[in-house]
């Protein structure tokens, strides 16, 4: 059994290289209190390994150490990053932080029990160089009266998984992030009751002068079909707002279809059309790992899939 501690084989460092690369001309640069970046990725079944560096086509799972080494490399580029489908089994989690170093920790929920949770988690992993706890972490509840809203279209059920909020402080600047994974379902209208829900509940929550604080960005997948759709209108109903250096046809979130949107970073817009952060944005992306990680392994999408993930990372830059 190989461990993730061992020397690199010769080929996978070499690929790793490759990726460090094109991670250096794609993602912007860490800037001692200048700049934060924040980053959301559904890591597709982010649990058990195998602890080969390379799985066989009879290993099960797929996952190997040189997919874990590819994974933490692309985390290393953010300051935070909200990960989503974490599983029960924490194996290639706890390898990944040991990648990361001492410099890095995680805080994360226990797992969404029944069989539309899926067994998952909602996770952050953090550079605590660069971010640290500030105090707050919690997951969002509905309230009964919402329930009720049925006419309104609100939620008559809790979330299947339910949302997850953190509160960092970088600098003087304090920000609390909320991740989820809408519940996909069979059809598009099974998500807009979630949709709709957090929507309001972060409504709410931004709107609240005496509440914890008011950088709130919501982030993660919202299984958003397409740009402009039944979905996106569901989302932004309530005003959270998606800048458009995320809303670029170009940034891609699925490795297999260009047009879907299910992943997002957003937050709120006061009446004035005024951002509500202390933050200031400056630019944000996708990152496409398809060409590089694991490239040296004449993989299809269908293997990158089962190895690292069917979702890119989705990033947002702000100035400190």
């Amino acid at each position: 059994m190989d461990s993730i501690e061992d020397v690199l084989p010769l080929d996978i460092a070499q690929n790793l290289k490759e990726l460090k690369d094109d991670l250096d001309l794609k993602i912007p640069p860490k800037k001692l209190e200048k700049n934060l970046l924040i980053a959301t990725w559904n890591i597709r079944g982010f649990g058990d390994i195998t602890r080969k560096w390379k799985s066989a086509a009879s290993d099960s799972p797929k996952r190997d150490l040189h997919s874990l080494i590819c994974i933490a490399e692309i985390i290393k580029r953010f300051d935070v990053i909200a990960v989503q489908e974490v599983k029960a089994n924490l194996k290639g989690l706890r390898d990944v932080l040991k990648v990361l170093g001492n410099d890095w920790s995680l805080i994360l929920t226990d797992v969404n029990q029944g069989d539309a949770g899926n067994g998952e988690r909602m996770a952050y992993i953090f550079d605590t160089r660069r971010v640290n706890l500030s105090g707050l972490a919690c997951e969002l509840v509905v309230p009964n009266e919402w329930t009720n809203e049925i006419s309104n279209g609100m939620l008559t059920k809790q979330f299947v998984r339910s949302p997850y909020a953190v509160s960092f402080r970088a600098q003087d600047q304090t920000f609390i992030l909320v991740t989820l994974h809408i519940l996909y379902g069979k059809a598009s209208s099974d998500r807009i009751e979630e949709l709709r829900g957090i929507a309001k509940w972060l409504s709410s929550w931004a709107s609240d002068i005496n509440a914890y604080h008011q950088n709130l960005i919501a982030l993660g997948d919202f299984n958003i079909d397409k740009r402009g759709d039944l979905l996106n209108e569901t989302f932004i109903s309530e005003g959270l707002y998606i800048p458009p250096a995320l809303q670029n046809e170009k940034v891609t979130r699925s490795i297999f279809d260009e047009t879907k949107y299910y992943d997002q970073i957003a937050w709120f817009k006061d009446s004035k059309k005024k951002n509500n952060l202390s933050l200031e944005f400056l630019t944000g992306g996708n990152y496409d790992f398809v060409k590089t990680a694991l490239n040296n392994r004449g993989l299809t999408k269908q293997s990158l899939f089962f190895m690292l993930s069917d979702h890119y990372p989705l990033w947002a830059e702000f100035k400190l």
